[in-house]
C-alpha cells in the first residue's frame, strides 16, 4: 500500500510541476487538417499548373513550422559565430528563403537528388544533416559533415551535392546528376537550383539545351531573392522573367515565400519529370534578409525599410503560424514550446561546435575519393607526404 501510494504522489507531482501550458495544449482536440487557398502560379508552355487549393494535415505543419525555425534559428547562430570570429572565411545566410528549402523537400523524395550553389545551409540541414553538423562544419571542427575541410560553400549530405562556389557552375553538373538517373532507369528527380545572380550564365543554357534534347528529369530552380550579390534585377537582366528563360522548356513562376506555393509547385514539377517529359523550370520569387554574404551589410544597395516590409507582410515562417492558429491546426502556446526546444538545440549544437577539435594535419589528404585504396598525395611542400584514406 505504501508503495502504491507512493506511485501514485510521484504521478500527481509530474503532472503538477508540467507547464500549464502543456497540459493546457494536451488536453485540447485540433482539426487533423484544413484547406487552403493559394496563389496561382505564372505559367510558360503549359496549358495547366499547380493546383490553387491544398490540403495542410497539422502534422505536416508542425513539421514545417519546427523546419523553418530550426534554418531560421541556426542561420542567426552562424550569424552571431563569424561575427565573434569563430566562422571564418566564406558565409552565406539564407533566413527569409526558408520556405524554399523547406518547400522543395516537401515536394520530391529522399531517394531525388538536389544540387545548389553557395547560399547551402538550409538545404544541408532539409535533406537530413544535423544542425550540430552543420554548425561543425561551418568552424571547421572535425565533427562537422565534410569532416572540417569544407566550411560554409561546401557542405554534402546522401543525394544532396553541395554547396558550389563558382557562380552557375552546379547547373550542368545538376543535368549530369538527372543523366544519369535516366541512364540507370531510376524513377528520380534532381533539383539544379541557383540564383537570379548566376540566371545570366552561358553556361546555364548550355545546360537547359542539352536536358531538352535529352529529356532529362531536371528541375531547373531559380531562387530569385531580388539581388545578386548589390544589383537589382532590373539593373542586371533585360528579361527578369526567370521562369521564360528556358524557352523551349516549360516554366513556373512560384512565390517562393509561401511553403504550401512551393510544395505543389514542387510536386507538380516532379510529376512532370517522372513522365518522361523532360525538363522544367522554376523560378521561386523569395528574399533574403542578411547581404548577400556576411561582408555584406545588405543595406547599401536596399533601404531598412525595405527589408521590414518584406518581413512584416511576406515572412514564410509568419505566413505558416497565421494559417494554422487562425485553422485551428495549433495554438500560439504549442509553436511557442516548439521554439524554446529549437533555440536549445541550436545552442547545444553551436556549443559542440566551438568545443569540438580541428581536424589534425595528417587528415589532409582524407576523403579524396570514396573507395579507392590509399594514396599518397603531396602537401604544400613537395617534400612532405600525405596519406589519402576514404
Amino acid at each position: 500500500m505504501r508503495k502504491m501510494l507512493a506511485a501514485v504522489s510521484r504521478v500527481l507531482l509530474g503532472a503538477a510541476q508540467k507547464p500549464a501550458s502543456r497540459v493546457l495544449v494536451a488536453s485540447r482536440n485540433f482539426a487533423n487538417d484544413a484547406t487552403f487557398e493559394i496563389k496561382k502560379c505564372d505559367l510558360h508552355r503549359l496549358e495547366e499548373g499547380p493546383p490553387e487549393t491544398t490540403v495542410l494535415t497539422r502534422e505536416d505543419g508542425l513539421r514545417y513550422y519546427r523546419m523553418m525555425q530550426t534554418v531560421r534559428r541556426m542561420e542567426l547562430k552562424a550569424d552571431q559565430l563569424y561575427k565573434q570570429k569563430i566562422i571564418r572565411g566564406f558565409c552565406h545566410l539564407c533566413d527569409g528563403q526558408e520556405a524554399c528549402c523547406v518547400g522543395l523537400e516537401a515536394g520530391i523524395n529522399p531517394t531525388d537528388h538536389l544540387i545548389t550553389a553557395y547560399r547551402a545551409h538550409g538545404f544541408t540541414f532539409t535533406r537530413g544533416l544535423t544542425v550540430r553538423e552543420i554548425l561543425a562544419e561551418l568552424t571547421g571542427r572535425r565533427g562537422g559533415c565534410a569532416k572540417g575541410k569544407g566550411g560554409s560553400m561546401h557542405m554534402y549530405a546522401k543525394n544532396f551535392y553541395g554547396g558550389n562556389g563558382i557562380v552557375g557552375a552546379q547547373v550542368p553538373l545538376g543535368a549530369g546528376i538527372a543523366l544519369a538517373c535516366k541512364y540507370n532507369g531510376k524513377d528520380e528527380v534532381c533539383l539544379t537550383l541557383y540564383g537570379d545572380g548566376a540566371a545570366n550564365q552561358g553556361q546555364i543554357f548550355e545546360a537547359y539545351n542539352m536536358a531538352a534534347l535529352w529529356k532529362l528529369p531536371c528541375i531547373f530552380i531559380c531562387e530569385n531573392n531580388r539581388y545578386g550579390m548589390g544589383t537589382s534585377v532590373e539593373r542586371a537582366a533585360a528579361s527578369t522573367d526567370y521562369y521564360k528563360r528556358g524557352d523551349f522548356i516549360p516554366g513556373l513562376r512560384v512565390d517562393g515565400m509561401d511553403i504550401l506555393c512551393v510544395r505543389e509547385a514542387t510536386k507538380f514539377a516532379a510529376a512532370h519529370c517522372r513522365a518522361g517529359k523532360g525538363p522544367i523550370l522554376m523560378e521561386l520569387q523569395t528574399y533574403r534578409y542578411h547581404g548577400h554574404s556576411m561582408s555584406d551589410p545588405g543595406v547599401s544597395y536596399r533601404t531598412r525599410e525595405e527589408i521590414q516590409e518584406v518581413r512584416s507582410k511576406s515572412d514564410p515562417i509568419m505566413l505558416l503560424t497565421d494559417r494554422m492558429v487562425n485553422n485551428d491546426l495549433a495554438s500560439v502556446e504549442e509553436l511557442k514550446e516548439i521554439d524554446v526546444e529549437v533555440r536549445k538545440e541550436i545552442e547545444d549544437a553551436a556549443q559542440f561546435a566551438t568545443a569540438d577539435p580541428e581536424p589534425p594535419l595528417e587528415e589532409l589528404g582524407y576523403h579524396i575519393y570514396s573507395s579507392d585504396p590509399p594514396f599518397e598525395v603531396r602537401g604544400a611542400n613537395q617534400w612532405i607526404k600525405f596519406k589519402s584514406i576514404s
